[in-house]
């Protein structure tokens, strides 16, 4: 009111007040993607004051994990195509990373002419946060998987990374070995220094050692500057040697005197450097095996096995396959940009029965193969590679009861109440014919 009389605005002059009373983030971009506009929201969710977003380019200021590859507003700038609740992590002010849900459009003048385009997002941090308290019992880190190995393995790794001890992990490749390092790293009083990790198999020995003792400028041709090594980088830390079985018999001589004496001597220098790191070191190679031929070293195979972690193939963990096949689902499918597919139950079917020489990470490569070849929102058995189609499901790896039951729930995606609906029984009684049938 002004002087009795009510004064209205004309849309444009409320455009400003409804930009910065919405809850989502919002902001605008123009055809080079530099940011016009950026709403409240958008300041308190990224920590970015307006003042110095607005003209810089928008992977400038959100450094999301796909600005580079598969950035959601660029391909709507491209297509002319919006895209819908596509999730994203992006690092805020003080470099942490926060959870978002975006979704874009193109901006048109009166004439249609493209002028830019805008996006909106909201912070999922709380979501994603109550999302990882209910699966806490079937994950642990990076680690998915609910069977009776695994859910001992949860328990382990608490209870191994408190204690400054070298740790051997075992396995088959594929099965997340280094995932067991950086969890044991990362639950361990020296995570706030760094996790260094080093492929022993991928390097011959003279690379190896100045990779892991460094070097002294004029060591060898190029060398023009000292360079530490990984030990040194992993002072305070923990250093994980991938693939430590490949090591030959002479360099494991090198790196046995490093672990007892704690030093190290860069190539050509006669000066050695103190370290202090946590080793944790992985193979798929059988030590106890090669110690026995004579290819590893007794002495150097105990010094790093105090505490081993030995981590099952995949065949061996069936009952953890659904819900790694949920987990790969929607982790690739959101990194693509594209709705959470489901599977046919025949699909689901061969998929449990594959035996995954290639273990975790083979399902991993079945899964990102198959969206890509789906055409709807339901992978059926020919977007599966022939190997996994091909091999017939096997009548004799356990009783007729047992897979009739494990393929009804495979029918209805594991969900309990579904399946007892389905057998005409309640959930009670479902529950226990798992159980007794060691399904549960």
């Amino acid at each position: 009111m002004v002087g009795g009389e009510t004064v209205s605005r004309c849309p444009e002059e409320l455009f400003p007040l409804i930009f910065d009373s919405v809850n989502e983030g919002v902001f605008t971009v123009d055809e080079d993607f530099r940011i016009t506009s950026f709403n409240v929201a958008a300041e308190r969710i990224t920590g970015v004051p307006r003042e110095q977003a607005v003209g810089r380019r928008c992977h400038e200021v959100f450094k999301a994990d796909i600005c580079q590859v598969g950035c959601a507003l660029r391909e709507t700038l491209d297509t002319g195509e919006p895209r819908r609740d596509v999730r994203v992590e992006v690092l805020d002010s003080k470099m942490e990373p926060v959870p978002l849900r975006v979704s874009t459009a193109v901006l048109r003048d009166r004439d249609g002419a493209l002028v830019g385009g805008v996006e909106i997002f909201r912070d999922v941090s709380d979501l994603e946060a109550l999302r990882t308290e209910l699966e806490g019992r079937r994950r642990f880190r990076d680690i998915i998987g609910q069977s009776a190995v695994m859910r001992e393995l949860f328990s382990l790794i608490p209870q191994v990374a408190a204690a400054a001890v070298p740790v051997l992990v075992l396995g088959p490749s594929g099965t997340g070995k280094e995932l067991v390092a950086r969890a044991v790293h990362e639950l361990s009083p020296r995570n706030g220094r760094e996790f260094v990790r080093v492929n022993c198999g991928a390097l011959p020995d003279t690379l190896l050692e100045s990779e892991l003792f460094g070097y002294a400028a004029g060591a060898f041709t190029g060398a023009i500057r000292d360079k530490p090594g990984r030990f040194q980088q992993a002072d305070g830390g923990t250093l994980f040697l991938d693939e430590i079985g490949d090591v030959s018999p002479t360099f494991q001589v090198k790196l046995l005197r490093a672990l007892e004496e704690g030093e190290v001597t860069p190539l050509g220098d006669t000066r050695t450097r103190n370290v202090d790191v946590r080793l944790i070191s992985a193979t798929n190679r059988d030590l106890g095996a090669m110690v026995r031929d004579g290819t590893f070293r007794e002495d150097l195979y105990y010094r790093i096995r105090v505490v081993p972690i030995e981590l099952p193939p995949l065949e061996e963990r069936r009952d953890d396959i659904p819900l790694l096949v949920d987990h790969f689902l929607e982790t690739l499918a959101t990194r693509a940009g594209r709705p959470v597919p489901k599977l046919s139950g025949e699909t689901m079917r061969l998929l449990y029965d594959y035996d995954y020489p290639g273990n975790v990470r083979e399902l991993r490569n079945i899964l990102e193969r198959a969206i890509v070849l789906s055409r709807t929102d339901t992978i059926e058995t020919r977007c599966l590679p022939p190997e996994v189609v091909g091999i017939p499901r096997s009548k004799t790896r356990e009783p007729d009861e047992v897979r009739e039951l494990r393929d009804v729930l495979a029918d209805h995606g594991w969900n309990r109440g579904k399946t007892a609906e389905a057998l005409g029984i309640g959930r009670t009684t479902l529950w226990r014919r798992m159980k007794a049938l060691g399904l549960a």
